[in-house]
Parts: structure tokens; C-alpha cells; sequence
């Protein structure tokens, strides 16, 4: 097994008690309560490696708060090496309120800048990090400023430079950029760098611009990865290799929370990776063979269905067990 260090965001999800139809309806008529929860997308994943047992490790920055000492408690609950989270007295740790639809869909208000996690800095990359074999995962909250854009840049240098996997879920908040402020660059600029690449429906349609889906899915394969992944909530998961292309159909499931449902399935996929000692130069051998890769990716949407049947974040992430009651057979 090789390690995995998930960096970027880690922040508390204030859980809207608005979850019963009745209240999704009537929501200017409900007294809403929130409860909180350890989020963030990067945390999400490594506390679901973490859960199914993964060495998983957590880089970043949290306030020296009440809510960052929680996240820290919360990550090593879920057995996440948190020796890279960092903690500052500069700022407060960020805050993500989510309110959800009758459905359980999900909407945010972000209070985040200025907040601790942007105050990760390049140089705190430490280069023995990356001594071991590895895989880093990142997604584009990390891209929104200068400063952590540049952070982010660095720790991507850094395990490219050591040959690890680079993992990249596009899980793009619109509300975190500033006004103004076009995503697009900055976010191709990190999927060009990506062995692997995670994309809702939704984030390949905004990579397409101007070009139809599969001239963009080409793109992105051309520019070195190895495997892109196109999630679509209950519909089939697509994935697109070099050589190969298919579909995995989903668990069919009654939604509850979908919180966490890419975090959880990012975490399962980056376990079994990681369970098989799959590097950035056999990643593409494994796009050779799809039922071996199809094998994987069944794993992983089964963690995202066990993940929205339940509410919260790390709450809802699953343990090999409970991973097997969702898989075939």
C-alpha cells in the first residue's frame, strides 16, 4: 500500500436541519438549526481513505480554534496522519453552511476569506513528504487566490517531481472565486498536470466552452492523463482511458445526503489505487484493462451510494464492511 496526502480544505459543514420535504417547502416558515460537521473536499477523502483503512495522510492549515482543534480530533478519528495539517493564530478556520433541498441536494454559503486554509504557504511543503512512493489529490478550492494557488502549485511540483500519481477532482464552488474571476485557466492549467481527473457532468461542461465533449475528453488525455472520470449523480459513471472508454452503473439508493457522495468515491477509488500500489507510470497499464478498472470503480461508486444514504460528511463514509453490502454479488 503507498501512501496518499489529500491537500487543500479542511472546514466545518454546518448541517441544515431543513432535510423533510415539509421543510424544503416551507423554508421561510421554518426555525433552521444547524449541527456541525468536519468537511472540506480534500478532508472528505482522506478521512474516507482513512476510513477503509488507506495510509492516509491530510495537508493544510487550520485556525488555532475551537473548529480547527474539532477537524484535527475529527481527521484522526478516521486514522488520518495529520503530521502536514498545520494550524495558525493569523486566521479563522472556515466555515461552509449547507442547506439541503427536499431530495437532499445540496446548496452552500461559504465563510471563508480570509480563512486559515488560504494561509498554506509553498514553502511549507516539506520535500521528505514525497521520499516514498505516492499519490497526491487536490481539487480547485485551492486555486481561488494567489497565494494558495501558488501553494497549491508547489506541492503539485513536488510530487510530479518524485513521480507520484496526481489525482485532481475538478469540484468546482463558484461561490469561492472572487467576483469577476474566470475559473477556466487556472483549473486547465492543474488538469493538464492530472494522471487523474474527476469531473461532474456539470465541470465538463464548463471545460467544453466552445468544443463538444469528446474533442475536451481528448484534450485532457492528450495532455498526459491516464484515466478521466465523468460523474453524473444516479446516472452511469463514464470513464475514458488512452485506449479504452465505458460506463458503471450505479447502486440505485434512496438519497439522503449527497454531502459527501464524490468525496466518498474519490476516497474509495484513491484506496484501492493506493491498495495496489498503482504509480503515475502504472496507472496507464491498468487503463489496459478494463475489468480490472471497471473492478475499481465498482468499489468506488459503491462507497459514494453507501455515502448518501446517510448525513454529514465523515459521518456517511464507510468501512470495508459496510462497502461490501453495496457491491454486486
Amino acid at each position: 500500500m503507498i501512501k496518499v496526502i489529500s491537500f487543500g480544505e479542511a472546514l466545518v459543514d454546518m448541517l441544515s436541519s431543513r432535510v423533510s420535504e415539509d421543510q424544503a417547502e416551507n423554508s421561510d416558515s421554518v426555525n433552521e438549526r444547524f449541527t456541525k460537521f468536519p468537511g472540506g473536499a480534500p478532508a472528505n477523502v482522506a478521512a474516507a481513505i482513512g476510513k477503509l483503512g488507506g495510509d492516509s495522510y491530510f495537508a493544510g492549515k487550520v485556525g488555532a480554534d475551537m473548529f480547527g482543534d474539532f477537524l484535527v480530533k475529527s481527521l484522526e478519528a478516521m486514522h488520518v496522519r495529520t503530521d502536514y495539517l498545520l494550524q495558525t493564530s493569523e486566521a479563522k478556520t472556515a466555515l461552509a453552511f449547507v442547506s439541503l433541498d427536499k431530495t437532499g441536494e445540496r446548496s452552500f454559503e461559504f465563510y471563508r476569506g480570509p480563512s486559515a486554509d488560504l494561509l498554506f504557504a509553498p514553502h511549507e511543503f516539506q520535500p521528505e513528504w514525497f521520499d516514498d512512493r505516492g499519490i497526491f489529490h487536490f481539487c480547485s478550492n485551492t486555486l481561488t487566490e494567489p497565494d494558495i494557488l501558488e501553494a497549491t502549485q508547489a506541492g503539485l511540483e513536488k510530487a510530479r517531481s518524485a513521480g507520484w500519481l496526481v489525482s485532481f477532482d475538478m469540484n468546482l464552488r463558484n461561490n469561492l472565486w472572487p467576483k469577476d474571476t474566470d475559473p477556466y485557466a487556472p483549473v486547465w492549467a492543474c488538469v493538464e498536470q492530472a494522471d487523474l481527473v474527476k469531473l461532474s457532468a456539470e465541470e465538463l461542461a464548463f471545460l467544453c466552452r466552445h468544443q463538444n465533449e469528446t474533442e475536451v475528453l481528448q484534450k485532457i488525455l492528450k495532455a498526459g492523463a491516464s484515466l478521466v472520470l465523468v460523474t453524473d449523480g444516479g446516472k452511469p459513471l463514464r470513464y475514458f482511458t488512452p485506449s479504452h472508454y465505458g460506463c458503471i452503473e450505479p447502486r440505485n439508493v434512496q438519497m439522503v445526503d449527497s454531502t459527501a457522495a464524490g468525496d466518498a468515491f474519490v476516497g474509495g477509488l484513491l484506496y484501492r489505487l493506493s491498495d495496489l500500489d498503482i504509480t503515475a507510470a502504472s496507472l496507464r497499464a491498468l487503463g489496459e484493462d478494463p475489468e480490472q478498472l471497471e473492478d475499481i470503480l465498482t468499489f468506488a461508486s459503491a462507497c459514494g451510494a453507501h455515502a448518501v444514504t446517510h448525513a454529514g460528511a465523515f459521518t456517511s463514509l464507510p468501512g470495508l464492511e459496510e462497502v461490501s453490502a453495496y457491491l454486486p454479488g
